[in-house]
């Protein structure tokens, strides 16, 4: 490895936004307990909404983020859950991930400039087997997606 990749330092997310996404898994962990696999993203969507706000946490649903091409916007997205601001959450209700499930989450990352996205995916009999952490750290665009 040449000095410049020696000396690259991953950043990982402050303690709030850790504890924020402890907060929005054990959430998730409720929904997938209570009404299990099987259902379409839109019904765990609702039901995840449902729990944060009882957690006292505020969610964003089908948040736009603005798509550019250089200067003029292109288009626009909608991820899933935008929870105080901070933290991205994708659902899935699918067999596996796959990379493009990744890839969308490192794209809404970027256009929000946040640091962290969870990808959620609740068609798992067991909900830790069915969570990915993505971590995007904007200043060198290092990118860091963990299992």
């Amino acid at each position: 490895m040449d000095e410049k990749h020696t000396k690259m330092r991953l950043v990982e997310p402050d303690s709030e936004l850790e504890q924020l996404s402890s907060v929005v898994l054990g959430a998730a962990i409720e929904v997938h307990k209570v009404i299990g696999p099987g259902y379409l993203e839109s019904i765990y969507e609702e039901a995840l909404s449902i729990e944060l706000d009882l957690r006292g946490v505020s969610v964003f649903r089908q948040y736009s983020v603005d798509v550019y091409y250089k200067t003029p916007i292109v288009g626009q997205g909608k991820l899933d859950l935008l929870v105080n601001n901070r933290l991205i959450v994708e659902l899935k209700s699918v067999d596996a991930f796959l990379p493009i499930h990744v890839a969308q989450v490192i794209s809404y990352l970027k256009a929000t400039r946040c640091m962290l996205g969870l990808l959620i995916n609740f068609n798992v009999p067991v909900m830790k087997h069915g969570i990915r952490r993505v971590i995007y750290t904007d200043p060198q665009l290092q990118l860091l997606a963990e299992e």
